[in-house]
């Protein structure tokens, strides 16, 4: 008896305790894993294994750091129906994501695989079926194509993907992203090495956030990558990438736009792609131009059509019909009688006291819309270009944006400086028309006195050099205005659009050296013209120090080696011409730039006062008594005075604002600088040539006998060829008598000197003959 009570003891122990024994072996931790944490969170770590251990089905969570693991093979967590997170991280020898590797685990809703260099592949089923997915994150493998996410199936409210530094990675390729959830998406794709975006790539989805930034090598996005999608994306970021354009399609629910330090976005699609734009953060200053005044208040016509459409879709839902009558214009204000409304109405009812108080006959929209049109043709303008500030109607009336959609001002940044308002390069109408007539009359005026000069039947003197390289400095001013007046025309109402390409292009460069080049040479041509006619005049008896051809050429070769130094220097990084749309070097954020400008600056105001001091040293010699100069001198030096003052007083007010702006007190603002700059400024390259040249008698003939030669004005010409100038001699009294010579060939005058003189007397006034002649073609 006692050994049956022993026998039946032992077994009802061995009932109760073995499957207790057994749960406790199941349930138990791996060996070689920290199960520090499994009582707590259910969390197991495992360090440095070469395989998968088999773990509880109740593990919620699973770490494994720097292990030597080759693959993750089929199906290796399907036992464990609890799991809600794995991370992998620093495995270096992890090859491949088999299928299945991530299979049927209902309620995982976090998966990262981090730092595993050697990762080549992934299966295009190894995430399947993760209903409750939320996040999965890989990071630096050594993958080389997108994998296949299409199987996750996930259904959360907001699904995270984020594929960070995959440099072997090169393009994401089309419908990548389809089947991953059902409902919002957001992908965080930034470090890789992408080079182009397929069409099509986000195919199917409903994105809220694509953030590609840091992707350096991404060049190209597709026309049509954002094609297809459900809805979004409501933030877009392209920062520090060198992606050249955007795409036009898919980006209408845009809400935010991010494009920082990425130096290749020059141009933006145009603005109507961005309905629903609220913020943009970007490169260059100039786009921000194109979303000033993006979203505007309602105006008159879309009013009228808002509220047309609301109220009848509220008729409709009340089945009546009220009086309803469209805004009347009564003495300015706007009177509107409104059908009696219930409580529920009082947000139409605040409307429509909104719009009583409205002045439409003052709006700019009821100007726009309605003041320069017939009847007739009263309907929505044109879709605006460009974006930018500007004081006319017309202009601000050509903006595409929502209709009926109550709309604010777009936050973007970095906002405008002054150097680069929102305006086109000639920001006024009156400049625009302007520079085209100055620009024309510089070049065409300056080529005449250049074909004319270097044509004449004159021998080629000092004073005629010289006057040809200041025609040559005028007409590249000419040709500076030309470019900068062709690109106005070309960048009209988008130049915001185009600012970049043109200011950090070749073209800006080229036409920023022609004006300084020109307006260098210039100055460099006029003080040199000028120490000639005082040492000429103040020297006249001195045959031993007349100036000859060969020492003006050397004066000009240094004038032209240093113009061309000044003209290069912002080339090559002494302060900039890409800093204003006029492309002058107004840089002067270095101190190498300041010194530039301040050298330049001072190098003009110098040529300045040498050239008043020649003259007033002119003036004084011609007007001595007991002075005797050459007639035809005085009258060069009174044309040059003309001339050079002329030409300072176009420079003095400029040299005055620039000289303020490098010492940080501007006194006049770009916008406005531009009709000194680009108007004052070059206006004496197209009335040099009238005032040294072609308003001279000499120049005439010049153009007659050079016409003369292609069977035109044979007789004027004629006359010309037979006229010449006799002068005084400077040592004594003589007088001139002309005496015709009859002959067909024309007439001759001779000089006939009535009193005797010296044989160096003579030789010094025949000396002043021969300056004349060289004069001739400066003198009425």
């Amino acid at each position: 008896m006692l050994c049956s009570l022993q026998v039946i003891t032992c077994a009802v122990f061995t009932l109760l305790f073995l499957p207790v024994r057994s749960l406790s072996e199941a349930g138990s931790c791996p060996a070689v894993c920290d199960c520090s944490e499994w009582w707590q969170t259910r969390t197991i770590t495992c360090y440095d294994i070469d395989f998968f251990p088999r773990f509880p089905s109740s593990t919620e969570s699973l770490w494994f750091f720097e292990t030597r693991l080759s693959s993750v093979p089929s199906d290796v967590f399907a036992n464990m129906v609890n799991i809600t997170r794995i991370y992998i991280s620093v495995d270096i020898t992890l090859q491949r994501l088999e299928r299945h590797s991530f299979h049927s685990l209902k309620k995982i809703d976090y998966i990262e695989i981090r730092n595993a260099k050697s990762l080549t592949y992934v299966d295009p089923e190894a995430f399947k079926d993760l209903p409750n997915l939320k996040y999965l994150g890989i990071f630096n493998t050594g993958l080389t194509f997108f994998p296949v996410l299409s199987n996750i199936r996930s259904s959360d409210m907001n699904f995270i993907l984020e594929m960070v530094d995959h440099p072997y990675i090169t393009e994401i390729p089309a419908n990548s992203f389809r089947g991953i959830t059902n409902d919002v998406l957001t992908l965080m794709l930034y470090g890789n090495g992408f080079r182009e975006i397929q069409r099509h790539a986000f195919n199917g989805t409903k994105l809220d956030q694509v953030d590609l930034h840091r992707n350096k090598y991404l060049t190209k996005m597709d026309e049509s990558a954002f094609a297809g999608t459900i809805c979004g994306p409501m933030l877009l970021d392209v920062s520090q990438t060198a992606i050249r354009s955007l795409p036009t399609a898919g980006l209408e629910s845009l809400r935010e736009l991010k494009a920082r330090n990425t130096w290749a976005l020059k141009k933006l699609p145009p603005i109507r792609t961005f309905k629903h734009l609220a913020i943009a953060n970007l490169t260059y200053p100039s786009h921000c131009c194109g979303f000033k005044n993006l979203k505007k208040k309602k105006g008159f016509l879309e009013y009228i059509i808002c509220n047309l459409t609301a109220l009848h879709e509220q008729q409709q839902h009340k089945r009546s019909v009220g009086p309803l009558l469209v805004p009347s214009l009564q003495d300015g204000n706007a009177v509107e009688a409104v059908p009696d409304l219930e409580p529920s109405d009082e947000g139409q009812r605040e409307s429509q006291q909104d719009w009583r108080r409205g002045d439409f006959h003052g709006s700019l929209y009821y100007h726009a819309y309605f003041g320069g049109q017939p009847d007739e043709d009263v309907g929505f303008g044109e879709t605006l270009k460009n974006a930018q500030e500007d004081t006319s109607q017309d202009f601000d009336s050509r903006y595409d944006y929502v209709v009926c959609e109550e709309g604010v001002e777009v936050a973007c940044s970095p906002v405008p400086d002054e150097f680069n308002p929102c305006e086109d390069i000639m920001g006024f109408g009156f400049l625009r028309v302007s520079v085209w007539f100055v620009s024309l009359l510089a070049i065409l005026g300056n080529v005449l006195v250049l074909l004319v000069l270097l044509t004449s039947h004159y021998k080629l003197s000092v004073s005629r050099f010289l006057m040809c390289h200041l025609a040559f400095a005028d007409l590249c001013m000419g040709i500076y205005l030309l470019l900068v007046a062709s690109v106005d025309v070309h960048t009209r109402a988008e130049y915001f659009n185009h600012a970049i390409d043109w200011q950090t292009g070749p073209g800006c460069g080229l036409a920023g050296f022609f004006t300084v080049f020109a307006s260098e040479l210039s100055v460099y041509t006029l003080t040199v013209i000028t120490l000639e006619r005082w040492y000429a005049i103040t020297f006249a008896m001195r045959l031993d120090r007349k100036l000859r051809l060969h020492h003006a050429a050397a004066v000009m070769l240094g004038g032209w080696a240093f113009c061309l130094v000044m003209a290069l220097l912002p080339l090559v990084g002494v302060s900039s011409y890409q800093r204003v749309s006029i492309c002058l070097p107004m840089d002067t954020q270095t101190t190498a730039a300041q010194v530039y400008i301040l050298s330049v600056l001072l190098l003009n105001i110098l040529a300045f006062l040498v050239i008043c001091a020649c003259y007033i040293k002119i003036y004084c010699a011609v007007h001595n008594p007991h002075y005797r100069s050459g007639s035809k001198d005085t009258n060069i030096a009174k044309r040059m005075a003309v001339l050079i003052f002329t030409d300072f007083l176009c420079m003095a007010p400029i040299s005055f604002y620039a000289m303020s702006a490098v010492l940080d007190r501007p006194l006049i603002t770009v916008s406005n600088s531009k009709i000194l700059l680009v108007l004052f400024y070059p206006l004496n390259s197209c009335a040099n040539p009238f005032l040294y040249a072609i308003f001279t008698k000499a120049f005439r003939g010049d153009v007659f006998i050079l016409l003369s030669k292609v069977g035109l004005c044979q007789q004027r010409a004629q006359l010309f060829r037979g006229q010449t100038v006799s002068s005084k001699g400077s040592s004594g009294t003589s007088q001139v008598r002309k005496m015709r010579k009859g002959g067909g060939a024309g007439q001759e005058e001779m000089s006939i000197h009535l009193r005797k003189c010296s044989g160096q007397q003579c030789h010094q006034a025949g000396g002043r003959q021969t300056g004349g002649e060289e004069s001739q073609g400066l003198n009425t």
